[in-house]
């Protein structure tokens, strides 16, 4: 058994009407319900919510509170690779892009790593480009044992890996892998990726399931927004977590809403999502799922962040760069995406202790587990 055996129950046409069809009977029975199942969360991301905000961002910001405190988990994306051999359509690394390719030497990793230190995070995500040959297993091999006494957690955002591959990084240090499906629209998905390992998509469906039994303490589920219709790619994204949940119920989990952003020569978004969209996503993730961590990257405009920072999400990036050698001296190589919020970690966490906020740099609830 694993998701995709559940995915091809579904059919997406049929699940963008259910989505669709909900009526404002449905919003109202949602908000007040006492326990929310997955048809409420259609309900909550459907259009017939949208009147139902401001309710909706009410209470989300206390569930938040209650649950997280006032407090924000940091972290910076360390890109180590833009070396990359799959053709995306909408990614700066895509192997027919002309760029310069550029992957970290255990040098550079260290050169990287002492600046990010001295930023005042405990918390990196690795991320690299799909090139089995040059950042496979054996990179990685090399590359965790040098990063991870750095730092109190670390993550990963790179390929999709074999089972026995995650369980050993697992016991290098590996905390969490995100891996996102881009879109669970499979034809659409196989238009968006035409040539690599990354076209096939029934690998990349189960690669949760593979972290599952491997047994990685947290996994990051998410859609590259704008690839198709948002609404329908994020009730397939609650119908995985929700499997995920049931199944591997001693794992952590996490969601992140990545927004197609612009790159060299990029693709604008099929279904454009506007910020009062994207608010009432995240509100309804919190309503649906009161413990799930949420996280916003440097992709979202400062006000946005600003906004949403006391309104559902638990995690933010700052500062980041998505380039291979981008903080310490790299500024040549092509970044993977533009960066829209810009501020300094310290303008991020200066913003949040404004709003009554604490900004958090590593896990605290591992630091205790680990006591």
């Amino acid at each position: 058994m694993s998701f995709e055996n559940i995915y091809r129950r579904y059919d997406w046409e049929e699940t963008l009407r259910t989505v669709y069809g909900k009526t404002e009977q449905d919003v109202r029975r949602a908000l007040f319900a006492k326990r929310r199942t997955l048809d409420d969360f259609a309900a909550l991301i459907s259009p017939a919510a949208a009147p139902f905000l401001q309710e909706m961002a009410s209470q989300s910001r206390l569930i938040t509170q209650r649950r997280f405190g006032k407090t924000m988990q940091l972290y910076i994306p360390l890109y180590l690779s833009n070396e990359c051999q799959n053709i995306c359509t909408y990614c700066g690394f895509s192997l027919n892009n002309p760029i310069r390719r550029k992957t970290l030497s255990a040098g550079e990793i260290l050169q990287e790593v002492n600046v990010i230190r001295q930023l005042g995070f405990e918390h990196v995500l690795l991320v690299t480009g799909e090139a089995q040959q040059t950042v496979g297993m054996d990179y990685f091999r090399r590359a965790l044992p040098l990063i991870r006494p750095h730092f109190a957690q670390v993550s990963m955002e790179v390929q999709p890996l074999d089972e026995p591959d995650y369980a050993e990084l697992a016991g290098l240090g590996l905390h969490a892998v995100l891996v996102y499906q881009e879109t669970y629209h499979e034809a659409a998905y196989r238009t968006h990726h035409p040539k690599g390992k990354k076209s096939n998509f029934s690998w990349r469906l189960e690669t949760p399931d593979r972290l599952g039994r491997a047994g990685v303490h947290k996994i990051g589920l998410g859609v590259l927004i704008g690839l198709e219709d948002w609404r329908t790619d994020s009730f397939f994204t609650a119908l995985h977590l929700d499997y995920l949940q049931r199944t591997y119920w001693q794992t952590r989990y996490s969601v992140s809403f990545p927004r197609l952003r612009p790159f060299s020569g990029g693709l604008a978004p099929k279904v454009p999502m506007s910020d009062r969209e994207l608010l009432q996503l995240i509100c309804a993730w919190r309503l649906w799922q009161e413990d799930i961590e949420l996280s916003l990257s440097t992709r979202e405009s400062p006000q946005f962040r600003d906004l949403v920072a006391t309104l559902g999400v638990t995690a933010m990036s700052a500062g980041s760069r998505t380039n291979p050698g981008g903080y310490a001296a790299d500024q040549q190589s092509l970044e993977q995406f533009e960066i829209h919020d810009d501020r300094s970690p310290a303008d991020i966490a200066a913003m949040l202790r404004e709003q009554g906020y604490e900004a958090v740099w590593k896990d605290w609830a591992d630091v205790l587990r680990f006591a």
